[in-house]
């Protein structure tokens, strides 16, 4: 493409700081890069038409972990390291009501639900650990975080028995990613769409870019592409995709507040009288660990069934729509921010938690430079 005199002057010339990913962490960490150094011209390169992966196309859980998904990751992690990660959670989190306010996110604290499959033994398993969780996160909540509660929804197929968390809220995601976007534009940060990034390297203290449209130069570059590190050779991130559906409004519909299934691998919620579902991933964890957008009916289909038996057993619905999102993981649940050369920096590998950390994830992004 041939950009004119003006073009190459207003947008792409003199560039300190570019940022890969104008999702949750691309956004706070602009916003944090202006707030440390305001007279800097900050650049946000987004490959989709909206910010793609998964900040707008998650289910909008502020989400730090059901009881069960917490004793997972003590397999792997220490107490200290969970209690960190929560911790981490819990920060992110308020740190993103601070910079929005509830107002624009639609933030909603009406609990999450962990719900138990007739036929696992699982629940006996958290009742048995409860106390010792509870007072393992005692510093940061204050308060016991895990209660019990019966099965107040009329859930079918399921223990008479949740898992409760008082904590868990909820909020619109794209009405957050748009006043984060409105926050940035506000202060001066360009974001170009449909520009994807190909390739770069380093040469006498600047970044080369190429792009699908056009090179361009940087002084700094920050990668904050989550789920899509690997396309750019960042190790240790995996992406995995996440199905979702959601029904049209339900009438007088009785469910209220974030709930998780099976370990985690399902999840819903309720949305302007709609249930959004998602999950599945567990089905087929080999085509699941993509980079593409689509559904698969293997997912979809137990979706819709799990609808029909377990959460709207005796209500009529309708699917209105269907999506996906594409998650960065791997075997560690601690995100990836660090400085991978001079000039190079990423802050990826969001776990699914992206809502929760994805603000402090942004802004540690944007520490790392001094």
């Amino acid at each position: 493409m041939n950009f004119s005199y003006w073009e190459i002057k207003s947008w792409l010339a003199n560039i300190d700081f570019t940022v890969v990913g104008s999702g949750i962490v691309g956004l706070n960490c602009a916003l944090q890069l202006k707030s440390k150094f305001p007279k800097a011209n900050i650049f946000i390169l987004e490959k989709g038409i909206l910010p793609q992966g998964a900040s707008t196309k998650n289910a909008g859980f502020a989400c730090f972990g059901s009881l069960s998904e917490i004793l997972e990751d003590l397999k792997n992690h220490t107490e200290e390291e969970v209690f960190g990660l929560v911790k981490k959670r819990v920060e992110g989190l308020k740190l993103l009501r601070q910079t929005l306010g509830d107002g624009k996110l639609d933030y909603q604290q009406l609990g999450g639900y962990e719900l138990f499959t007739q036929h696992d033994d699982l629940l006996e398993l958290c009742l048995s650990k409860k106390d010792e969780i509870n007072n393992l996160l005692a510093p940061i909540f204050k308060s016991e975080v895990f209660t019990l509660k019966e099965n107040i929804f009329k859930f079918k197929n399921i223990k008479k028995h949740y898992i409760f968390n008082a904590f868990e809220g909820q909020l619109d995601t794209g009405k957050m990613m748009e006043a984060l976007l409105n926050k940035a534009q506000k202060k001066g940060i360009k974001v170009l769409n449909n520009i994807n990034v190909e390739d770069f390297s380093e040469d006498n203290g600047s970044i080369k870019i190429r792009t699908n449209q056009f090179e361009f130069s940087t002084s700094k570059l920050f990668v904050a592409t989550n789920g899509f590190a690997s396309q750019l050779n960042i190790p240790n991130v995996k992406p995995a995709r996440a199905q979702v559906l959601i029904t049209k409004p339900i009438k007088n519909l009785h469910i209220k507040g974030t709930f998780h299934l099976d370990r985690g691998y399902y999840y819903f919620r309720n949305i302007d009288n709609r249930i959004l579902f998602g999950g599945g991933r567990n089905l087929d964890f080999k085509t699941e660990e993509t980079t593409k957008f689509a559904q698969t009916d293997l997912v979809q289909n137990k979706l819709e069934e799990l609808l029909r038996t377990t959460i709207l057993p005796n209500i009529g619905f309708e699917i209105d729509h269907r999506w996906s999102g594409i998650m960065g993981v791997g075997n560690q649940k601690k995100a990836v921010v660090k400085q991978l050369s001079d000039n190079v920096f990423c802050g990826v590998r969001l776990g699914g938690m992206g809502v929760a950390i994805g603000s402090l994830v942004g802004r540690e992004l944007a520490d790392l430079l001094h």
